[in-house]
């Protein structure tokens, strides 16, 4: 009897277990359904939230002068350069000037070594002195000569033998003069001059150097005479003539725009790379003081006006560019149809899909909406102490907020 009793408790316990596990999922998914229903009706995405921005995220597309002549590069280089060498075999006893340093025209830039050159120039002195005696006494004794040949007390051979001893000292005298002067010579160019007014561009040697006849010493360039050393391809040099404008950007000076004037188009094209080299001369006294920077622009052979885009406002997506263009409260995504850009400035040319006065976000990112609200904001006005990092952090926050 026992035993039964134990058994039917056994069976009453299992079948209350199994009544509870099978309510359990079902209360699991009334509660999964109601979350469902709570976070969005009919399965409808939670609306994005609203971007605040400011005047300065924000740029106006406007029509600027698009050049569409040919592509210009090179470098800027002085026409007013000189590469100082050794005239004498000599000791670099002392270098005056450093790189960047202005000179005048005639300052001492290297000083050589004389000793050697000095001696050799006394000896032609000295020669120089001997000879003339020599000739002062060739002349006396022909004049002499020549009154006693007069009076028939001397022949005529011993006149000739006197006329010639005396063209042979004018022969010496001569060319012992020659020597002195190329002494002199060779004194004076122990010392290196600055040929024109302008600034040392590179120091090839150093006190005590050797300077063997034609070893670079220095270089002078005249900062004033710089020019656009350019090269167009030979496909495009028909539209290149002498007297078109153009437009370049400078390495280094990314900020400001050069223009020129064509001055000279080479004659011939390089053998290897095919290109015609083309000299611009700067407009007025607007140009860089440092020589070899690199240079690219364009030959304004046809000029037009485009709508114009920076870099910074366009994104690239596969074969597609666009950008976000703001519709009053709302941001709309604009694909655009690109042109050509423009290497003065970096921006492109805009053919399709914004109109003058179109209002696009300066820098977007990717994880804007298309709809997307948008709130205008006040430009921040930065206080004086922390009240300027508090200005600055604020559009943040505002943004972190709504965000949330």
């Amino acid at each position: 009897m026992l035993r039964k009793t134990l058994l039917a408790l056994a069976v009453a316990s299992a079948l209350v277990a199994c009544g509870k596990s099978s309510k359990e999922p079902e209360k699991a998914g009334a509660s999964a359904s109601a979350t469902a229903s709570k976070d969005g009706k009919d399965g409808k995405a939670a609306t994005p939230a609203v971007l605040s921005l400011a005047p300065e995220d924000m740029l106006t597309i406007e029509t600027n002068a698009l050049a569409s002549g040919p592509v210009i590069t090179g470098s800027v280089q002085p026409e007013r350069k000189a590469d100082l060498r050794a005239e004498v075999n000599a000791v670099v006893l002392q270098v005056l000037k450093e790189n960047g340093e202005a000179v005048k025209k005639g300052d001492i830039l290297v000083r050589l070594d004389e000793t050697s050159i000095r001696d050799a120039l006394n000896s032609a002195d000295e020669a120089t002195r001997a000879a003339q005696q020599t000739l002062e006494q060739a002349t006396r004794m022909f004049e002499r000569q020549k009154t006693l040949r007069s009076s028939g007390m001397v022949s005529t051979q011993a006149l000739e033998d006197a006329e010639i001893r005396r063209n042979n000292a004018q022969s010496e005298l001569a060319a012992a003069r020659s020597r002195s002067v190329a002494a002199h010579q060779q004194l004076s160019r122990t010392l290196v001059r600055a040929p024109f007014d302008g600034i040392v561009s590179e120091r090839k040697v150093s006190n005590g150097d050797t300077a063997a006849i034609g070893k670079e010493l220095i270089k002078v360039i005249d900062p004033s005479s710089m020019r656009f050393e350019g090269l167009v391809s030979a496909d495009k040099i028909g539209e290149v003539k002498v007297g078109q404008q153009v437009s370049f950007r400078i390495n280094g000076y990314q900020n400001r725009d050069f223009s020129g004037r064509v001055k000279r188009v080479d004659p011939s094209a390089n053998a290897v790379t095919r290109q015609v080299e083309v000299l611009v001369e700067f407009a007025g006294k607007d140009m860089p003081g440092v020589a070899g920077l690199y240079a690219e622009g364009r030959v304004a052979s046809n000029v037009a006006n485009a709508l114009m885009i920076p870099d910074s406002a366009l994104v690239v997506s596969g074969d597609h560019t666009y950008t976000w263009r703001v519709n009053g409260k709302a941001l709309g995504k604009v694909v655009l149809n690109m042109g050509v850009r423009d290497p003065r400035t970096g921006q492109w040319e805009v053919r399709g899909g914004l109109a003058a006065g179109d209002r696009v976000l300066r820098v977007p990112n990717s994880g804007y909406k298309d709809g997307q609200g948008v709130e205008l904001s006040a430009p921040k006005v930065a206080a004086a102490g922390n009240g300027a990092a508090q200005a600055s952090a604020a559009p943040a926050s505002n943004s972190a907020a709504k965000g949330n």
